[in-house]
């Protein structure tokens, strides 16, 4: 890809395209029109070497779970569970699109690299998970929680 590696950027740009085919003009917003951005949106998905690389993520996981008999989507979502994903979804993608990027993107390439923006990533990751820890018993209450198998 020429960069370090990420894998949070397409969700921005899956979601542009989403808002974008819901009407919403993403292209005037200062972030795609930074010329590599607005490349991106211009062109298909399948051309940003970055989706390409979180699809092939996603079907390997799929793929791994199915091998080790570990697949069993389920509907049955308590709402405390539901409500933590979301919220937590939420704040790890803002979060990580602040960062510029994830624990791959900003932490790893960081640390690799020998940027100080590494270390401070981990340092505030240990923050938000301290955080987390403290606050799971609220969410998930009496169940045992799901693991998830993301790197981000």
């Amino acid at each position: 890809a020429g960069r370090p590696w990420g894998i949070t950027s397409a969700f921005a740009l899956w979601g542009a395209k989403v808002a974008g085919g819901l009407g919403v003009d993403v292209g005037s917003w200062a972030f795609w029109q930074m010329p590599g951005n607005a490349k991106a949106l211009a062109a298909p998905v399948w051309e940003d070497v970055t989706s390409v690389m979180d699809v092939g993520i996603i079907l390997g996981a799929l793929l791994a779970a199915g091998l080790a008999g570990r697949f069993a989507p389920s509907l049955k979502i308590p709402a405390r569970s539901l409500f933590a994903a979301v919220i937590g979804g939420l704040l790890l993608g803002y979060g990580s699109r602040l960062a510029y990027g994830c624990n791959i993107g900003a932490y790893f390439s960081g640390i690799a690299s020998g940027s100080l923006h590494g270390w401070v990533w981990l340092v505030a990751a240990f923050i938000g998970n301290s955080v987390g820890v403290r606050l799971r018993p609220f969410f998930f209450a009496g169940e045992r929680p799901q693991v998830a198998l993301s790197g981000c």
